[in-house]
């Protein structure tokens, strides 16, 4: 660590179109904080660096969808997403936007400077365009029939049935997303980085300066650099987004791969006035913690785009995990089959330590790996209860039973081998732990730590001091010597728990705290360097009573979970989407329809309804009153989805009971072309209550 006087971390920006879910956390967000925390615990300087992207397509798409603006999109999934973030424990240093100025300001200076230095190509070139809504299309603004597997509904740039990478080209009947119009080509002009002027420069900064690199990244990068470069475009058509800083640019925005890991400049800007030491001084060591998805951009793209900028440090390291599955099944977040962050944390209260210890154990550092929920249950069970917590609730029952709850002194004239081999056996453990850390061997660290406190429970075990003990009381001649062996057990099993406190803590902040609150020390004593003394609880200091640091978790319970997820599946579609109107129903009467009374209500709760796939239950407030509403939007929307919605409501419709559930009133919705449901609201905010006619 000598060679680096800084550290600078950086995790991927989620989008926020949408939560976080285990597989994010898998893939890099824990991963980072673990060697983050270590790196603290080092007392290193180091700055952790985070946020969301908030432009792109995704973004855009998810406002069409739900008919509200892009800004409302990521103003609500930042906060949800933060604070799933700050639930689990990540401890970032800054977790910042890319809709703030700063960004703004910092992505458009990183363009002009490249733009000023002749870096980018001009060139004109033919996309798709949407007559109807007069715009170019993203290739996500492209739906069609893959070629594939048949599915009516594929990306332009992906179909997510069969996962195969599609160009809007390749798509059968091609529609637009935003009319449903068929595209045609249109001439536009955007600016390329030609990154194949770069080749060179990359060759000899990654594939001969970083071989040390994982075998996923290297790999992937070795293939993409090996084939050849190409110029890619920099910027985008589209409203939504970081105008590019030119006069002849009106309606072109930064593509949202250029603007992103700007991101992490401009979001260590925002955090301290010193923001150049941590990006522009060789004595900084940059480290990117991403997904797969992401090596490309973070390895070859971002760094070409840094070295043509100049004066920027390039990254030491990108130890880029794969995708982590569920339950055997890719995770999909359009099909719902996903462990959400913010639905665990309410599911498994104070039991964030758990998911960490899980997701670190079964992390897919060189391969896919897969997430079940009786793995999850086995892996609390068996490891973190049976043995972990185990050793540290046994040590601290037995100090209370048998010292009167205070530290005993360690009589040095009766240490054994015994007392020998666990310090030796704590020492290598933190050496081990040291280095597989540094090497971003996060699941390696995470079993030393289980394996050394597998050693203090066999040390324990063989000491027997509850039979030293039983043995005092029926010959009270053996009191004082029986009393030193009791002691010296238990004052070494004390140290090794101080010492667990200390090697966990960066895989399991909230378990660290625990058992530094019971041996009443300060979190100073969490600092690395402590790892190993024998000297971090004092003789004869009184200490809190037991708690247990982990507990059993039952079969329903995760039963629960299991049925949740199945329950809460998007089935795919099976056939082309219907796009003609359905015919209308018979004519009525001025008086027919001035019965119905009709009124705007904001959705103030929202949840889904046991047992039942297509049902919400809504808590509406209607003005005078507040009303539970049963809607069979369950498929379309998520209970977070809809909290804060306005919706039209039939408010003296008779009140029916659905699923043991009166329902007191009907939400209009209406049926796009694609079969998704849409809500029937205002196109402005109005008081709940106010009627519609």
């Amino acid at each position: 660590m000598a060679k680096f006087n800084r550290y600078l971390i950086t995790a991927a920006l989620p989008y926020a179109n949408g939560p976080v879910h285990i597989g994010h956390l898998a893939g890099c967000y824990i991963p980072a904080d673990i060697y983050v925390r270590y790196l603290r615990a080092k007392k290193a300087d180091v700055k952790f660096i985070g946020g969301t992207d908030e432009h792109g397509v995704p973004i855009t798409i998810k406002a069409m969808k739900e008919n509200v603006t892009p800004q409302d999109i990521v103003d609500k999934y930042h906060k949800i997403i933060y604070d799933s973030f700050t639930d689990m424990g990540i401890s970032f240093d800054i977790f910042s936007r890319t809709t703030k100025q700063v960004h703004h300001e910092t992505a458009a200076d990183f363009f002009k400077t490249m733009y000023d230095k002749g870096l980018f190509e001009e060139k004109e070139s033919e996309q798709f365009f949407d007559e109807t809504a007069n715009v170019f299309l993203a290739d996500r603004y492209i739906v069609g029939t893959c070629p594939k597997c048949g599915n009516p509904n594929a990306y332009g740039d992906q179909c997510e049935r069969c996962g195969t990478s599609l160009s809007p080209d390749e798509l059968i009947e091609p529609r637009s997303t935003l009319s449903n119009a068929v595209p045609v080509k249109k001439k536009t002009k955007h600016w390329y980085m030609p990154l194949q002027n770069y080749e060179p420069f990359l060759k000899e900064w990654l594939l001969e300066g970083h071989k040390e690199w994982k075998n996923n990244v290297y790999g992937q990068c070795k293939s993409w650099i090996d084939g050849g470069l190409q110029s890619r475009a920099m910027t985008r058509d589209s409203s939504w987004g970081i105008q590019v800083p030119l006069p002849d640019a009106e309606g072109k925005v930064l593509y949202v791969w250029f603007d992103a890991p700007i991101g992490y400049i401009s979001a260590t800007k925002e955090l301290t006035a010193n923001w150049a030491d941590y990006w522009c001084k060789d004595d900084t060591k940059l480290v990117h913690f991403i997904g797969k998805d992401n090596i490309v951009f973070h390895c070859v793209i971002f760094p070409a785009m840094l070295k043509g900028h100049g004066g920027y440090v390039l990254p030491e390291n990108v130890p880029a995990n794969e995708f982590l599955n569920i339950e055997s099944e890719k995770v999909s977040t359009s099909r719902n089959w996903a462990v959400w962050v913010h639905d665990y944390v309410k599911d498994f209260p104070d039991q964030q330590d758990v998911l960490r210890y899980v997701l670190t154990s079964i992390a897919p550092e060189t391969k896919d790996s897969d997430f079940t929920w009786k793995d999850f249950q086995q892996r609390n069970n068996s490891e973190l209860t049976d043995i972990f917590s185990n050793f540290v609730h046994r040590t601290m029952v037995l100090m209370h039973k048998l010292c009167n709850g205070k530290v005993p002194a360690f009589h040095a004239d009766l240490k054994d081998e015994k007392d020998d081999a666990l310090f030796a056996a704590l020492t290598a453990s933190k050496q081990r732990i040291e280095d597989s850390l540094e090497n971003f061997r996060f699941r390696e660290a995470l079993a030393e730590v289980i394996d050394i406190s597998r050693s203090g429970n066999k040390y324990l075990q063989e000491r027997e001091p509850w039979k030293l003990a039983s043995a005092m009381a029926k010959d009270p001649s053996l009191a004082a010597a029986n009393q030193k062996q009791i002691d010296n057990c238990l004052h070494l099993c004390l140290q090794l728990t101080a010492n667990l406190a200390i090697l966990v803590n960066p895989f399991l902040p909230f378990t660290a705290k625990k058992i530094c609150h019971m041996l009443k020390v300060v979190d100073r004593m969490l600092e690395w360097e402590n790892a190993g003394s024998l000297k971090l609880v004092n003789v004869g200091y009184p200490l809190r009573e037991p708690e247990y640091l982990f507990s059993k978790i039952d079969d329903v319970k995760i039963q629960e979970q299991i049925d949740k997820l199945k329950a809460g599946l998007v089935k795919p579609a099976a056939a082309p989407v219907e796009t003609k109107v359905k015919e209308m129903k018979p004519e009525i009467q001025f008086d027919d329809f001035a019965k119905l009374d009709l009124r705007v209500g904001t959705i103030l709760e929202a949840e889904k309804v046991p047992k039942a796939d297509k049902l919400l239950k809504l808590l509406v407030d209607i003005g005078t009153e507040k009303r539970t509403v049963v809607s069979g939007i369950a498929e379309h929307f998520t209970p977070e989805e809809v909290v804060g919605k306005q919706v039209t409501l039939v408010a003296n419709l008779a009140p029916r009971k659905m699923r043991g559930i009166e329902s007191q009133g009907m939400i209009l919705m209406a049926e796009n072309a694609a079969g998704k449901l849409v809500f029937v609201n205002p196109d402005a905010a109005v008081d709940a209550g106010s009627e519609v006619r």
